[in-house]
């Protein structure tokens, strides 16, 4: 079943230095771009990541310091890579988790401010966890009947997980074929970073995933402990989750709206339902 697009939507997939999204760096990525009508546009870009790749990365994906010793750094490549995904709702197999919130950090290193705002974003490997418990090679066998060669090789992973979708939709009659539908499907709550740091409760207030402040809304943190905020902008997180504190450091701290007379006066008339 081809997917219901209203607009282009980008599957991509990358392969780095580690899982750390803070401090690795991207050593391949490849990208997937599928049109309305159903054409499709790709690319595949090796990254010189400007760190040593440790030799576990290596085990696993096969991208050797001397492989990317003279490609391009991602600093070089980000504004064709920004470009390309413009306007894109985004897709990937663990996307939600690691790709989407490292390609964040990369781009605003780069300089390139990047939001989710007007797009959505499907983890396919989500919805292939919840109706079948298994990993990317397994989900490309079961869903397409076919071996996953060259597994960890960005391109090869981004085409099996733009197929496994299609074929998600066939297999699942529950499955709605839009992206809005898909996306809600795939996501694990509400984050209000990339990387999970700050979810949103049910009162749609930012909150505190991890530390003594577990649980505990950001504003009210920063209330009680100004001092925190500061803390984290010069510790080892995330470029994005430092942008979203600041944003609500930055709220919490604008001057408030004063009513005109007018507006008091229709408030105190509201208020004794005077006329």
């Amino acid at each position: 079943m081809n997917l219901n697009l209203s607009k282009p939507i980008v599957f991509f997939d990358l392969e780095t230095t580690g899982v750390n999204i803070a401090t690795d760096r991207i050593v391949e990525i490849a990208v997937l771009k599928v049109f309305p009508n159903g054409n499709k546009e790709s690319k595949t870009w090796l990254v010189n990541p400007e760190m040593e790749i440790p030799q576990a990365s290596i085990d696993v994906h096969g991208i050797t310091n001397e492989k990317v010793a003279s490609e391009p750094t991602f600093k070089m490549l980000a504004q064709e890579v920004s470009k390309l995904m413009a306007g894109c709702d985004l897709a990937g197999f663990n996307s939600n988790r690691f790709d989407i919130p490292l390609l964040a950090e990369e781009l605003m290193r780069a300089g390139i401010d990047f939001d989710m705002k007007g797009r959505k974003a499907i983890d396919v490997q989500v919805i292939f966890h919840k109706k079948e418990q298994r990993t990317l090679g397994a989900g490309y066998k079961f869903y397409c009947g076919k071996e996953l060669e060259g597994a960890h090789g960005a391109a090869a992973d981004t085409n099996a997980t733009y197929e496994i979708l299609k074929a998600q939709l066939d297999t699942y009659a529950d499955l709605e074929n839009s992206v809005a539908a898909l996306s809600e499907f795939s996501t694990h709550g509400v984050r209000a970073d990339f990387a999970g740091f700050i979810l949103m409760n049910d009162a749609q207030q930012e909150i505190f995933s991890f530390g003594k402040h577990k649980g505990r809304t950001v504003e009210e943190v920063f209330n009680e402990n100004p001092g925190y905020h500061n803390w984290i902008q010069n510790a080892d997180f995330p470029l994005y989750t430092k942008k979203v504190l600041k944003g609500i450091k930055e709220r919490m701290t604008a001057p408030k709206a004063t009513m005109s007379d007018s507006e008091k006066l229709q408030a105190l008339q509201q208020k004794f339902n005077l006329r």
